[in-house]
């Protein structure tokens, strides 16, 4: 699980040190990194909407989810927004079981978001932590990163239970 933080003027996939450490004193990036740049641009990450599968990060027994409906806005759920699942994959004892209709929160998403400072933040996968009526976690433990931006949203106790705020 790694978290990308790109400014919005560096170009995403290019490596400043191998740029400025270029020979000949022009700031000209490698032929390499010319191609992954435009294979970084054809990868089209959007937000998460209706049929999306996203990777379960708490201990509720649940592993994969697939989003029903983002219960804000039209476009689709960003980091922070509810939204309602179902349930592909759980464990066997799990408190959760396949085919159960959950609230979740997504606290990763490969979308990119940005940041008062100009920064913008990204994660490699989308993951959700599971949320029950009352919008309690159902888990007593998060893992990996979690985005600050939750506490915005009202997500506190997440954040209290995240090993690592990113």
């Amino acid at each position: 699980m790694t978290t990308c933080f790109a400014s919005k003027w560096s170009q995403v996939g290019c490596s400043l040190v191998r740029c400025i450490g270029n020979s000949t004193g022009l700031f000209r990036p490698p032929i390499q990194e010319i191609a992954c740049s435009s294979f970084l641009s054809q990868q089209i990450r959007t937000f998460i909407q209706m049929r999306t599968n996203l990777k379960v990060v708490d201990n509720s027994g649940a592993k994969r989810v697939m989003c029903i409906q983002a219960l804000k806005g039209k476009r689709g759920a960003r980091l922070g927004d509810t939204i309602i699942a179902s349930v592909k994959e759980a464990h066997a004892n799990g408190k959760v079981k396949k085919g159960d209709v959950v609230y979740g929160v997504v606290v990763r998403a490969a979308m990119q978001r940005g940041r008062c400072d100009g920064s913008e933040v990204r994660f490699d996968d989308n993951a959700v932590v599971l949320l029950n009526k009352q919008g309690e976690p159902i888990g007593t433990r998060v893992f990996g990163p979690v985005p600050h931006e939750l506490r915005k949203k009202k997500h506190v106790k997440i954040l209290t239970l995240a090993e690592h705020i990113a």
